[in-house]
């Protein structure tokens, strides 16, 4: 079984289409989708994945090593790359080898090998287009390996960050995080013409309030209420191709979605010349995480960021990262009410053995009752499925220790508490 070395990535253009050059005559052994595994140890495309409206090509990566129930990576690649190119010259497949993950490798086939990030069908959960083929790979994966549907991420350069931002925001519930290397924002590169290509979005020029940009989020899936992914961006100030003002957007539009402020939490520099600052919490795995690497251009990833995109998404431990599990949360909630209104106080206990860093609360509040104002936590919508999303402050919860949040309510005549709820998509016991 023939197998494709893996390479170091250059942060030079001519390195990558090097590398795709040398790519193309390297034969991948293929596997069907009847296959019960792909090889282990050996980049295997896989066909017959299931719907794939734009004809993507999907190579998978095994370690010999795959964790029971692994966790799963979608690398997504760069405009003129191909999904070989991406195993070749990131460190992803050697990260699964050591962690136990699953790589996922999308590959374009039309001509321009850039992925669909700027049409109508692209732009929304199910619409057709390369978002749906991703997400039949993550289905295929997922069912031939029990992989862990809490943990799946999403990756890429360029083209791929663009794509990682389209993903992220069209299924929500699928991806856990996201890390974005010199990308755009979700609906940035919108065009209507058939166009792959928006010059005003490239050209740093595409300015919206973050409200402006959440709402391109959720109109991707209307009515979603449920936790959302976090998401790690980087970007060069130099860059010439998709301009620096970009990430300021980014920054913007995912602060928004996930809830939490635009006033950095937590600022430091991993490396000189690189700014990193965190969004609604201070540690590894905050809602945003957002690098800056000043003077460097468009073509910036390098041997050692994806062990940190790694780090943010909680994978660089042995076995799966530390997530709430459920039974891991316990909630206490009551109510004190009155002829049309109401108090809530909510109690979120972790009575994991792991930190919480980050938080999403959810639950749906009785028929007729409509939050007027609340405190320890962001709450959207106000009535319904309501999400709280954790305050800069109480983002982190210990091992067995607690937050306080609560909520005034009017009330049609139901003054009842929530009688269930979810911590990140896990369910917690409630009392």
């Amino acid at each position: 079984m023939s197998t494709i070395p893996r390479r170091p990535l250059g942060s030079a253009l001519a390195a990558l289409l090097a590398l795709l050059a040398a790519v193309l005559f390297t034969a991948v052994p293929t596997a069907s989708a009847r296959t019960e595994a792909a090889p282990t140890a050996a980049l295997t495309e896989i066909t017959g994945f299931g719907a794939n409206p734009s004809n993507l090509q999907m190579y998978l990566y095994v370690p010999d090593n795959v964790t029971a129930h692994p966790a799963v990576v979608v690398a997504v690649h760069y405009c003129t790359g191909s999904g070989p190119a991406m195993y070749n010259g990131t460190e992803w497949a050697r990260l699964a080898d050591t962690h136990g993950f699953v790589v996922i490798y999308p590959s374009v086939t039309r001509s321009s090998k850039c992925f669909d990030v700027s049409s109508p069908q692209a732009l929304k959960r199910g619409g057709g287009s390369d978002p749906v083929g991703i997400k039949s790979m993550i289905d295929w994966t997922v069912r031939t390996y029990s992989a862990d549907t809490g943990r799946i991420y999403a990756t890429g350069i360029s083209s791929g960050a663009m794509m990682t931002n389209v993903l992220l925001g069209d299924y929500p519930d699928v991806f856990a995080a996201g890390a974005a290397f010199s990308g755009v924002p979700f609906g940035c590169f919108a065009t209507t013409d058939g166009s792959e290509w928006n010059s005003a979005c490239s050209g740093g020029t595409v300015t919206h309030t973050p409200q402006q940009w959440g709402d391109l989020v959720r109109a991707a899936y209307p009515g979603y209420t449920g936790p959302r992914p976090r998401m790690q961006v980087w970007h060069g100030t130099a860059d010439d191709v998709l301009r620096y003002p970009n990430f300021g957007e980014e920054i913007k539009q995912w602060t928004n979605v996930l809830g939490v402020s635009q006033t950095p939490a937590a600022t430091d520099t991993p490396v000189s010349g690189w700014t990193r600052t965190r969004y609604g919490a201070t540690g590894d795995r905050a809602p945003v995480e957002a690098i800056s690497l000043q003077g460097v251009g468009h073509n910036l990833y390098t041997n050692g960021m994806a062990a940190r995109a790694l780090t943010f998404f909680g994978l660089d431990s042995s076995g799966p990262a530390p997530q709430p599990q459920p039974g891991a949360c316990k909630v206490t909630a009551a109510t004190n009410a009155w002829s049309t209104g109401l108090t809530a106080s909510v109690t979120l206990t972790n009575t994991g053995t792991t930190a919480i860093n980050g938080w999403q609360l959810a639950f749906t509040l009785p028929a007729g009752q409509t939050i007027t104002n609340g405190w320890g936590a962001t709450y959207t919508p106000a009535s319904g499925a309501v999400t709280a999303t954790n305050a800069t402050y109480n983002a982190t919860i210990a091992p067995n220790a607690s937050v306080s949040i609560g909520y005034q309510a009017n009330h049609g005549g139901n003054s009842a508490a929530p009688g269930a709820f979810t911590l990140n998509g896990k369910a917690c016991t409630a009392s």
